[in-house]
């Protein structure tokens, strides 16, 4: 049994029951190669050569028929719709050409995606998923035991103080973005980014999230009278169309606004953790803060269920102590 480096990948040579065994791990590190090695060795003393290593599945055809069991499955449309969004994220990958007991978990471990670690697990849930109905259905002998990012709850948001600050070094179309998610609530990159002008209210001062993460997603939600201004700015009468137009975008709306963010947020010198999406929590924490409806604004969030709204209420310690302090006697 021995392991080598030859080019960039290590490769394998050893010995079973006198047959001799040679080729890439196609693995650049020396622990993922033992790994495959180790699969390897147990494939040809199981099955007498390695035939077992090539016909096991490619991830990318496996997982049609994972999806054709979710979709036929008692599973939640919440769950289904995760997965799919993951799937979404590991297609593009290098584990989506790799066969199912070729996936280890340094390969798990190495994927990068955009985003914060919640998005990350996304992808990662839904590999370890994919790999384990592989090994309960026995396509797989073992699957590899795949570690989460640890994911912390956003501690910031965008409320009055913060935007105060922000707001003067934003540049269109950033400053319109943020004014709409602190006064609606909605989500950047998959409701405000894709606003249309057909389905606004002017009449009611609403708009309708046609689209969203989520059937729950879909709702209406308010316009105040500075987005309605912003909003009007940018109106020119059309009956249909994007609110948010890109040339550069192949979809034809805007995308992202990271960079001008991060350039306003240099110039504000606020921390380095406040994103965009902090505008969406001051919303959420500031509607509960003022109506104390909390039912109320998890519809207009958007949000399935309550234990999502609680997730962004920011109340902090002064407003207890505002309380307490009146307690003279």
């Amino acid at each position: 049994m021995a392991l080598f480096k030859r080019g960039d990948f290590y490769h394998y040579h050893f010995w079973v029951d006198g047959k001799r065994y040679r080729g890439s791990t196609k693995k650049t590190t020396m622990a993922a190669a033992r790994q495959v090695e180790s699969r390897l060795m147990a494939a040809a003393e199981e099955n007498g050569d390695l035939a077992a290593r090539k016909r096991s599945p490619i991830l990318r055809e496996f997982q049609l028929r994972f999806f054709d069991w979710a979709d036929k499955s008692k599973l939640a449309e919440k769950s289904k719709n995760y997965y799919k969004n993951g799937w979404r994220l590991l297609a593009e990958t290098e584990v989506a050409p790799m066969r199912l007991n070729e996936i280890s978990r340094d390969d798990a471990e190495a994927l990068t995606f955009s985003g914060g670690p919640s998005h990350h697990n996304n992808a990662l849930r839904t590999l370890r998923r994919i790999l384990g109905k592989a090994e309960e259905w026995k396509v797989l002998k073992a699957a590899p035991k795949i570690k989460l990012l640890v994911e912390n709850e956003r501690k910031r948001m965008i409320d009055g103080h913060v935007e105060a600050k922000l707001l003067p070094f934003c540049k269109q179309p950033l400053r319109d973005v943020l004014m709409i998610m602190r006064d609606s609530g909605m989500r950047n990159h998959k409701e405000v980014f894709t606003m249309r002008w057909e389905h606004m209210d002017w009449t009611n001062d609403r708009y309708y999230v046609y689209e969203s993460k989520s059937p729950k997603g879909r709702r209406y939600v308010p316009l105040s009278p500075r987005v309605k201004r912003a909003l009007l700015a940018r109106y020119t009468g059309e009956e249909e169309g994007w609110v948010f137009s890109s040339k550069r975008a192949r979809c034809g709306h805007l995308t992202t606004v990271a960079k001008a963010f991060q350039k306003a947020r240099k110039k504000a010198k606020l921390p380095k953790d406040l994103v965009p999406y902090c505008a969406r929590h001051g919303f959420g924490t500031e509607m509960y803060r003022a109506t104390k409806n909390l039912f109320a604004v998890m519809n207009v969030m958007g949000h399935a269920a309550l234990s999502t709204t609680m997730k962004y209420q920011h109340q902090n310690i002064d407003e207890v102590a505002a309380v307490a302090s009146q307690r003279i006697q």
